[in-house]
């Protein structure tokens, strides 16, 4: 019986977790949605709340012309690198010692986005929750 269940949920999650990353790429709110979806049904109300906040980072990506404008920016700056011995990952906190810079409104980002450099990368952060937002290569 148990492993009857656990066979269904994990054939409604395969089923379910296309169409929840489908939603997370179109906004933030939706993103949120469609990663609290996904993750409840992998997880339960942890995985809820863990995908929640990855599909809302994943619906915040920059559009490519966005993250030109932000590169342009950041190589203008010349702000220094700072070495990091965890990966930087989307959707994660980076540490409180990593500081982070304000993207100005004139570089033209629908949201109020921070930038820092870890590993020789660009790394576009909520400057709210110090969540990876994007990796800009």
């Amino acid at each position: 019986m148990r492993n009857r269940i656990l066979r269904s949920a994990a054939t409604l999650a395969v089923i379910a977790l296309p169409l929840a990353l489908a939603a997370c790429q179109s906004g933030t709110a939706t993103g949120a949605a469609g990663g609290a979806v996904t993750g409840a049904i992998v997880g339960g109300p942890i995985g809820a709340a863990v995908g929640g906040v990855a599909g809302a980072a994943v619906g915040t990506a920059l559009t490519a012309e966005e993250s030109t404008r932000v590169r342009g920016y950041v190589v203008a700056q010349r702000r220094p690198s700072i070495r990091v011995a965890d990966e930087v990952v989307v959707g994660q906190p980076l540490p409180s010692r990593v500081r982070l810079y304000p993207v100005p409104q004139t570089v033209g980002l629908s949201n109020p986005y921070s930038y820092t450099i870890v590993n020789d990368r660009t790394v576009l952060v909520d400057p709210e929750t110090r969540t990876v937002v994007q990796v800009i290569e």
